[in-house]
């Protein structure tokens, strides 16, 4: 097996290494919360993005975003959005105030 690049192991095409061979470049703010407000309008009707929060994640100094959204009945949602666009659900419903 032939392997390039830095790293005791070599040059990998994984995204998550965020190396020469990453696949994609990194979410910004902007593009974090577009994503979550599609994840919203297609799972979670009526829901609207509130706020996004940037934070550190996956061990790597990688950019992560966390997505507030508020329902039509006031209650909240989490979504986590990796540095690369993908929505994940955090949580369940949550009450307003919490």
């Amino acid at each position: 097996m032939m392997r390039s690049g830095p790293g005791p192991y070599g040059q990998s095409p994984c995204p998550y290494w965020g190396g020469p061979g990453s696949a994609q470049s990194q979410i910004t703010e902007d593009g974090a919360k577009a994503s979550a407000q599609q994840y919203a309008d297609k799972y979670l009707k009526g829901f609207k993005v509130d706020r996004v929060l940037p934070f550190t994640g996956m061990g790597m100094g990688m950019t992560m975003f966390q997505a507030e959204l508020t329902g039509p009945n006031g209650e909240t949602r989490l979504l986590h959005v990796n540095p690369w666009g993908n929505v994940m659900p955090f949580g369940g419903p949550q009450a307003r105030g919490r």
